[in-house]
């Protein structure tokens, strides 16, 4: 059968309702819930001849819930496993107690069903909390209410902390900061700040918080593919698709939003791992707070255009959580959310199948489980020229760029630049495996050389050397500080390391800049060694200096190649 995402509608304590002491008392098997009372009632009409004893349960924040019961714990769990073995009943069926049920709405008056005769009893008297048709004096409503039991002060406390006035503990307890926050919502509402609500703002506040719920849909989400649980604004967004390990929730009727559950089997290990690679994604941008501890961290990604919040746990072997993502204009709702999905978070089952989700026919070195990765602008080849982690590149890596990274990994800053070279030095230091050793001459005319860099910028992963010949000792115009190359070389190895026949860097590749004038495809220039070593000396590195004679093996120059070589990176 189709999956279908079921909503365990949230109740409000408005105090017109309350669940029938039957029902309090019973267990029962939920099947679904609907926004409106003519789906629900639809699709009892749908069940009423496929399913024994089914119920209908409204309650104040708009939801309409249809459950097979009452039974006693026993029997609700074998009606539930028989009903979804059988295809009866949908997959994310549950047992529920009855606590979040209020007026019965099925069977209808006049049909045949075992609850018709159940009555529906206030949780006050009527005249201690039905509006008025006039306001009450302040004596009046601090008299009405005294008659409120907890669970309903409770409520009221609840729905001032959702619309941001009381910030304290929900205890039931109307001390200095619940009148306070009192007085904030009645000034809010253009009334008199009093601090004492009367019987008519009481319902007028349950009422907006219930509006404000029903909108988000803020429901309870039982997914037993991911074995996840958690409280989640299903009003604002809509179930997709799986790609393991996540869950996809796109928006729902335009609102921006995008939910993504994360549930695969792991340990720790499998943690730092999901971190790293998070945080090479579009959808969190590099900018925020990130917390990490050794059984779970939370990321925060921020940009102008789009905020992101992850929370993942590890709990028995289960790594889960939950990845929300959010425009600016849904700031303001999204951050009375977020608490309700953290304190809800928790895991209910096995680890979603690994192979859950997955199409040979969708696969895409650029996506993650259906997720785009963060691309930058453009990617260079770079070398360590010292033990510190400075690296040489390009000059085109100077301008234009919101940030660099080297690796992809750690961001660096620009030292120095001139037109054609530039120095990075990285944010944190670094411990390159191998640094440059530079020839002590330019080499010989027509022996071979290398340049060592990312081509594809990045795609193949590691560095790849090129292979040519060195043609001249200076440049077309006989400038002194170029080599002529003859190579084939892409505009992802610029800024790599030329080598020499014993491993030595002759040169830094440089990038085209024979705009007006097309030029052979294997005409490469480099800066010399020489002035190199020179600049680098003018900034303050000490740059080695190699004493190589013999013709180093292919495979130890590619190795060596590959230790010092690094792919720079320029981002928005």
């Amino acid at each position: 059968m189709t999956r279908r995402l079921l909503n365990v509608f949230i109740v409000i304590s408005m105090g017109f309702f309350a669940p029938t002491a039957f029902a309090q008392q019973s267990t029962w098997v939920q099947i679904e819930s609907h926004p409106t009372l003519s789906e629900a009632q639809d699709r009892a009409q749908a069940y009423g001849a496929l399913v024994p004893d089914l119920n209908g349960f409204a309650a104040p924040s708009g939801w309409y819930s249809l459950a097979l019961g009452p039974f006693d714990a026993a029997t609700a769990q074998t009606t539930l496993r028989q009903l979804r073995a059988n295809g009866l009943i949908p997959r994310d069926s549950f047992i529920a107690d009855g606590r979040g049920f209020g007026a019965q709405f099925w069977p209808e008056i006049g049909t045949v069903g075992s609850q018709q005769a159940q009555v529906v009893t206030p949780r006050l008297t009527a005249p201690a909390i039905a509006p008025s048709a006039t306001d009450e004096t302040v004596a009046e409503a601090r008299a009405s209410e005294r008659l409120l039991t907890r669970p309903q002060r409770e409520d009221l406390q609840t729905a001032l902390q959702w619309f941001g006035f009381y910030t304290a503990a929900i205890d039931g307890a109307f001390g200095p900061g619940t009148r306070r926050s009192m007085q904030l919502w009645q000034n809010d509402q253009g009334q008199e700040p009093t601090g004492i609500l009367t019987t008519a703002q009481r319902s007028q506040l349950l009422q907006q918080y219930g509006k404000a719920l029903a909108t988000l849909g803020l429901e309870v989400l039982r997914d037993d593919i991911a074995g996840v649980q958690i409280e989640a604004p299903l009003g604002l967004v809509q179930f997709d698709r799986y790609e393991a390990p996540f869950a996809h929730f796109e928006a729902r009727d335009g609102s921006g939003v995008r939910m993504v559950l994360i549930s695969q089997a792991g340990d720790r290990g499998t943690v730092s791992g999901l971190y790293d690679i998070l945080q090479t994604l579009d959808v969190v941008p590099p900018n925020g707070p990130r917390s990490k501890g050794r059984d779970g961290f939370i990321l925060r990604g921020e940009s102008p255009t789009l905020t992101s919040e992850t929370h993942v746990r590890l709990r028995d072997g289960h790594v889960h959580g939950f990845m929300l993502i959010w425009p600016p204009e849904q700031a303001e709702t999204i951050a009375r959310v977020l608490p309700k999905m953290e304190a809800s978070l928790r895991s209910i089952g096995p680890a979603m199948d690994p192979a859950q989700g997955f199409d040979a026919a969708q696969q895409d070195v650029d996506l993650v489980s259906g997720l785009d990765i963060r691309r930058p602008i453009k990617s260079r080849s770079g070398f360590f020229v010292d033990t510190s982690g400075r690296v040489l590149t390009s000059a085109e890596m100077a301008n234009g760029c919101g940030r660099l990274t080297i690796n992809q990994q750690h961001p660096a800053d620009v030292i120095f630049a001139d037109d054609t070279i530039a120095l990075l030095a990285p944010q944190e230091r670094l411990a390159p495996v191998a640094v440059a050793a530079f020839a002590r001459t330019p080499g010989r005319l027509r022996s071979t050389v290398s340049v060592a860099g990312f081509p594809y910028e990045g795609i193949l992963g590691a560095a790849s050397l090129t292979f040519g010949t060195l043609e001249d000792l200076r440049g077309l115009t006989g400038d002194e500080a170029l080599l002529r190359l003859s190579m084939v070389a892409q505009p992802g190895d610029t800024g790599g390391p030329v080598f020499d026949e014993t491993g030595a860097v002759t040169g830094v590749l440089l990038a085209d800049t024979t705009a007006t004038r097309t030029l052979p495809q294997d005409v490469a220039f480099a800066r010399k060694a020489g002035d190199i070593t020179v600049t680098l000396l003018s900034q303050g590195v000490s740059p080695t200096v190699s004493s190589a004679t013999e013709t180093l093996a292919s495979q130890d120059l590619t190795a060596r190649a590959a230790d010092m070589t690094v792919l720079v990176s320029c981002w928005e």
